[in-house]
């Protein structure tokens, strides 16, 4: 009974520690955000990386080139939340 609790222990440490080697998603290395933006969420999507910044708008970026592929702005009090400036 003991042996299979140590083997099951060592199993476990040994996922756990695969699990957490992943190095996480690959971003370019050349995103950047215009002057004076200020991200507050971003999201990943398969070749695409959305950016929420601050000022109400969506900025997608291309996930390899890092290249601004769409623009979206928000409207103030969108989506029931009142943004107080």
């Amino acid at each position: 009974m003991t042996v299979v609790m140590v083997v099951g222990l060592l199993a476990l440490v040994v996922l756990l520690v695969m699990r957490f080697r992943d190095d996480g998603p690959i971003l370019p290395e050349n995103l950047a955000l215009e002057d004076g933006a200020v991200a507050q969420a971003v999201t990943m999507g398969d070749g695409w990386v959305a950016i929420v910044t601050e000022d109400n708008r969506i900025l997608i970026h291309d996930r390899i080139t890092g290249a601004l592929r769409q623009e979206v702005v928000l409207s103030p009090g969108a989506f029931g939340a009142s943004v107080s400036e």
